[in-house]
């Protein structure tokens, strides 16, 4: 198994999105290398879905290193709501960033995919050749095809140029400091969010979306972080690649350990009238751990304690 060493591989790292939700992890962990100075371009100052934007970015950086983080995506009823901005404005900032970094001669591109880029129907746990075998689950096909570029991308590109890029495929992340709106959040913090709601208001009971019967993998964000920037330093194949922890849960036992962890003692009442998304999802964590020695190491249940007990503390300053 390889360790990552006291010295990162490169001096000088863009990370798009790096103020964000799973961003932030990941520039702590860069940080953490005496030697890396790392750059955090903002979407106010630099717009990434146009291209002068892109090469303003690169110049002003000159980057050795591109980690893509940043992204235009929701949750099921927000992906609903925009596909056609989740589509364009995703595939816009991968290509565009992947060829001007190619263009600038960055020595190395992290594309960071999503799980939503997985067929409809992939037999669980999904391994990575299984990919192509499909069309997405309809509610976020057109933000997972957009993702999924990068990775059409980054292997042409290393066939034709030989530029070393790779492609990351995580689960569904999970965390502190995780989206906690209503409107546009995931399953996790949505719930969590609900349940602390209900309980200090009295509620008799909550609604939760579908039936409750799908199942999904939930990888906590710190584990995400070390995963990505492992992959940063000792990846350097074309292969796609899942970040993950191998298990799997159905969303009405995942609802169940949040209503335990929040006290919360109402009822649950299921909207099947709302979409349940993509059937199951698991994936297949051992390329990871051959090719970069990356294991997660946190439980859901550990990792929901730290999420509630974060959320709570947040809403306790405002």
């Amino acid at each position: 198994m390889h360790s990552p060493s006291a010295e990162f591989p490169y001096k000088k790292v863009v990370v798009t999105g790096g103020a964000g939700f799973l961003g932030r992890f990941v520039v702590d962990r860069l940080r953490r290398y005496a030697n890396v100075d790392v750059f955090i371009p903002r979407s106010e100052q630099y717009d990434l879905v146009h291209e002068q934007n892109v090469k303003r970015l690169l110049a002003d950086a000159d980057p050795d290193l591109v980690i893509h983080l940043a992204a235009v995506v929701g949750g099921i009823g927000h992906n609903q709501k925009n596909p056609g901005r989740f589509f364009y404005e995703n595939l816009m900032m991968g290509t565009q960033l992947i060829e001007q970094s190619r263009l600038h001669g960055v020595k190395k591109f992290v594309a960071i995919g999503t799980v939503c880029a997985y067929p409809k129907f992939t037999p669980t746990p999904f391994k990575e050749d299984d990919i192509w075998n499909g069309y997405p689950e309809e509610t976020n096909a057109p933000y997972g095809l957009a993702k999924k570029m990068m990775l059409v991308q980054s292997q042409a590109y290393r066939e034709q140029y030989g530029m070393n890029s790779i492609f990351l495929l995580p689960a569904n992340l999970y965390g502190p400091g995780d989206n906690f709106d209503l409107e546009t959040s995931h399953v996790i913090p949505a719930l969590i969010r609900k349940c602390i709601e209900a309980r200090d208001r009295g509620d008799s009971y909550i609604e939760a979306w579908g039936s409750g019967t799908a199942s999904r993998e939930f990888l906590y964000v710190e584990d995400c972080a070390e995963g990505i920037v492992r992959a940063s330093e000792l990846y350097n194949e074309s292969l796609p690649v899942n970040l993950g922890n191998g298990n799997e849960v159905v969303i009405r036992d995942l609802l169940q350990t949040i209503v335990r962890l929040t006290r919360f003692e109402g009822e649950i009442r299921w909207r099947s009238d709302r979409p349940d998304g993509q059937p199951k999802r698991q994936l297949d964590t051992s390329r990871a751990l051959e090719k970069f020695g990356f294991k997660a190491r946190t439980s859901l249940e550990e990792g929901l304690k730290r999420t509630i007990q974060w959320y709570e503390e947040s809403r306790n300053l405002k």
